[in-house]
């Protein structure tokens, strides 16, 4: 019988407009499933969703915070481009915008305010030498999750602004922030992440049997590589490669939540007919459109069954 729910959203920036239009979508159809989620888990602009809706947001309000502060968040000038010589010496956005929007949305907030469990991934660029289990005490980067569980290990003192900045400190796009950068660089697809906290003894002790996870992604956009028998070095394999590396990072917790949960598991992220790019504004109609075409019935179907009082 199923305990413990887990609703896990990717990374993907403004294509998390996609990801809040389809939580709409199932709340509608059925109304209340939000409300049954025990652990909201998610990167970058998962994250901050998963922030949200743990502390009471909407889908709705989501998708209208995309829309009405998208042009803050994204904010750029012909100034920044010339001193970043175009995106080459500089992140393409300040956090600026980003954080007063956030800001206005949790204040003072943290972690351990928010009425629902929260799991949100982020990278530590420089652990200070403070975990000695890490490469016997030397100073090493290293994942790092959030999370709002009760205990000694909790994160409940952080401000839940500081951390939706550090999960969505995407390098290149976002300066980074105290230390910390982009949760998908690690988990652009943070199911797996939820489930081992969650069957964590010191944290969820759940068993694996009373576990259900519905995992929500940004959209992907189809390729393929006609390479037979390539004989490619850096030079070719650089731009493919990290494609590749980031999009393996989204498939093998898919891969890995399916055989472990089996029918508890249910995942969507629909293909995308054309690539978006993670601040494209203009294409938040498009996505809206996109998000409104999917197909959710086997989605609903599997929640009646799954998230249930």
């Amino acid at each position: 019988m199923v305990k413990f729910r887990i609703l896990s959203l990717d990374s993907g920036g403004i294509r998390g407009i996609l990801t809040a239009v389809l939580l709409e979508r199932l709340e509608e159809a059925y109304p209340g499933f939000l409300s049954m989620v025990d652990l909201f888990a998610g990167s970058s602009t998962g994250g901050i969703l998963a922030l949200g809706l743990a502390a009471g947001k909407t889908p709705s309000e989501a998708a209208c915070m995309y829309e009405r502060d998208g042009p803050e968040v994204f904010a750029d000038s012909l100034l920044d481009d010339l001193k970043d010589a175009g995106n080459a010496f500089g992140a393409e956005y300040t956090n600026a915008g980003l954080k007063h929007v956030l800001q206005a949305e949790f204040g003072e907030q943290t972690l351990g305010q928010l009425p629902r469990r929260v799991l949100i991934s982020s990278f530590d660029l420089d652990n200070g030498g403070g975990n000695p289990r890490v490469l016997d005490g030397q100073r090493t980067w290293k994942p790092k999750f959030f999370h709002n569980f009760p205990g000694p290990g909790s994160d409940g003192d952080e401000k839940v602004v500081d951390v939706a900045l550090r999960t969505s400190a995407a390098p290149s796009y976002f300066p980074v922030y105290q230390g910390y950068i982009d949760g998908g660089v690690v988990a652009n697809n943070p199911s797996m992440c939820a489930l081992a906290q969650t069957l964590d003894a010191g944290t969820g002790g759940r068993r694996l049997t009373q576990v259900a996870l519905l995992s929500v992604g940004t959209g992907r956009y189809a390729r393929h590589l006609n390479a037979q028998s390539a004989d490619w070095g850096w030079t070719q394999w650089a731009r493919p490669l990290i494609d590749i590396m980031l999009e393996g990072s989204v498939d093998v917790p898919d891969y890995q939540a399916a055989r472990l949960l089996g029918r508890r598991y249910q995942r969507i992220d629909p293909v995308l007919p054309e690539p978006i790019d993670l601040g494209d504004l203009a294409q938040i109609p498009r996505l809206k459109e996109l998000a409104a075409r999917v197909d959710i019935r086997p989605a609903v179907t599997w929640l009646k069954k799954n998230f249930q009082k």
